[in-house]
């Protein structure tokens, strides 16, 4: 019953999803072409729900499901022809434990050299591969798109289990001049 429960709410999640498109199709396909974006994440799947349930279980606000709400927090990754930066949160478990500053936690990088390649999805949409060559952590990044904007995020590692986000794309403010 607890796994129909699941189904339903997930189900509905994505149909209420569907209603507001985040982009239109010019512009979804402008921004990716321009490889100028940034991925927002509003939802985190890790990968072992059920030991991230146990213990968010805990926290005043959970309701289950095996997904973390991430709306309204500042978690993204962002793509530009000559960098890739994420900044996303990190539930599962780790191989190879970070040190430091809390501030070392999570999927935090900034990388200048990295391998991007897009290709076109059949049914209208890209799929986006992304690694950078950069930084300590070995990520691989697999970035789903729509045509109408939203977006699959897959983190994978070396060092710790896969997890996977869910989004939009936006573009990326211009920089100030100053």
């Amino acid at each position: 019953m607890k796994t129909l429960k699941n189904i339903f709410l997930f189900a509905l999640l994505f149909s209420v999803v569907k209603l507001s498109a985040q982009t239109d199709k010019a512009t979804t396909a402008r921004i990716i072409a321009a490889q100028n974006y940034v991925f927002v994440a509003t939802t985190a799947y890790p990968l072992n729900a059920a030991d991230i349930n146990k213990i968010m279980s805990r926290l005043p606000g959970y309701n289950g499901g095996g997904n973390i709400n991430l709306t309204g927090s500042s978690y993204d990754l962002s793509v530009t022809t000559d960098s890739l930066v994420a900044y996303l949160p990190y539930y599962g478990r780790s191989y190879t434990p970070k040190y430091g500053s809390i501030d070392e936690n999570g999927i935090k990088f900034k990388s200048k050299d990295f391998n991007y390649k897009s290709s076109a999805r059949k049914k209208g949409g890209w799929n986006i591969t992304m690694t950078p060559k950069d930084i300590k952590d070995n990520y691989s990044l697999t970035l789903l798109i729509t045509t109408s904007g939203y977006g699959t995020l897959t983190v994978n590692s070396n060092n710790q289990q896969s997890i996977t986000f869910n989004g939009y794309i936006a573009e990326t403010k211009p920089k100030k001049a100053g």
